[in-house]
């Protein structure tokens, strides 16, 4: 039997089958301490130009789309990330892949209590806890072209906080710093348990999210 389209496509951001993830995995584990700033250099970010872009999974398909970044700074000493943190406009969702009612109608699922539920919490925020240099010995391939370090720290969705560590390409010049990742995150850990439409047993959207971040910060 085929699945309606208007079903496909009214909440759509993970599927049980169709294409895979295709980030760095990441295991989400307890919250970790902050990493503490002290001297050195801090860049703030720059939220004109920073974007976290989403991409989520269904069984005909994905569809991709976009936050804002609110604010943000990132501290250096001897041109090595010490701390740092950004806040996510999680309201700003938005779906690049689609027009009119099924832009609208996706976009306002997404806000909904079956996911971000931006009414109740409508800011997600990321706080570095550790960044050490990337090596890609064992198991530590990573998919990121240019990966320069591991950035680890606690993403906080939905008023829980979980941490991840993920590969990331990072560049530092004295007047400013950019930092690029892509990785994929297990929604369910933030407390994202929609199924979807009819689908009390099946992951009939997707659990993993692959995150894109392209954070760019310039001297204050």
């Amino acid at each position: 039997m085929k699945v309606p389209a208007f079903l496909c496509g009214l909440a759509l951001l993970f599927a049980a089958c169709g294409p895979d993830a295709d980030g760095d995995k990441t295991n989400a584990t307890d919250q970790q301490q902050v990493a503490t700033a002290a001297g050195g250099k801090t860049y703030l970010v720059d939220t004109t130009q920073s974007l976290v872009t989403w991409t989520g999974y269904k069984a005909t398909g994905q569809h991709t789309g976009t936050f804002r970044i609110s604010a943000g700074s990132v501290t250096t000493d001897s041109s090595a990330i010490t701390a740092g943190n950004f806040t996510i406009n999680v309201a700003s969702i938005t779906d690049k892949d689609l027009e009119g009612a099924e832009k609208s109608k996706l976009e306002t699922h997404l806000k909904s209590g079956d996911f971000f539920e931006v009414t109740k919490y409508p800011t997600a925020k990321f706080e570095i806890t550790k960044v050490a240099p990337y090596s890609d010995t064992g198991n530590n391939k990573t998919k990121l072209a240019g990966a320069t370090h591991f950035i680890s720290g606690n993403l906080t969705l939905r008023d829980q906080t979980k941490n991840v560590t993920f590969p990331a390409k990072v560049n530092i010049t004295n007047d400013g710093l950019t930092a690029n990742a892509d990785f994929d995150i297990d929604r369910t850990d933030w407390g994202m348990n929609y199924k979807g439409p009819n689908n009390p047993l099946d992951w009939a959207i997707r659990k993993e999210v692959n995150i894109k971040l392209n954070i760019v910060a310039k001297t204050q």
